[in-house]
């Protein structure tokens, strides 16, 4: 008798490949409904397909301009410190010091909220993407079931 055991080191799990757009068509075309518009069902999903893909482009932009914004304020700030280190020295060195970390808070505050800003941007951008699906979707299901 066969045993039923995997082989050592096989995936636990099965992988499953997602259909094409083409698949669905050429099931939807074997199941054809009456009534049914499949050239507007595959359009519906081909629409809702680049949305996606567009919602992606806006967070993986969004997330690719925090990271600049955060390496130049990273090096924006060792360049201050270094220079403060410098200047540290000498009669008016405390003063100078006290200066240097009143800037400091102001400049971290001022970077946290350019990077909420940037954030909130990246954020807004890609919800208005699904928002705008949304509402295109709703109009072509309101289409769809017009009598006719």
């Amino acid at each position: 008798m066969a045993s039923n055991k995997k082989p050592a080191g096989a995936a636990s799990s099965p992988t499953f490949d997602l259909p094409s757009l083409d698949d669905l068509n050429k099931l939807i075309e074997r199941f054809k409904l009456p009534g049914v518009d499949v050239d507007a069902l595959v359009e519906w999903q081909r629409k809702d397909m680049e949305a996606l893909a567009q919602v992606q482009q806006q967070a993986y932009e969004g997330i690719k301009a925090l990271v600049e914004k955060r390496s130049e304020i990273l090096q924006e700030t060792l360049a201050q410190w270094q220079g403060a280190l410098k200047s540290a020295a000498g009669k008016d060195a405390q003063a100078k010091q006290s200066e240097a970390i009143k800037q400091g808070v102001q400049q971290a505050i001022d970077h946290f909220r350019d990077l909420s800003e940037m954030e909130a941007q990246a954020r807004n951008n890609a919800w208005k993407v699904v928002q705008d699906r949304m509402q295109e979707n709703m109009a072509n299901l309101q289409k769809l079931l017009q009598p006719k």
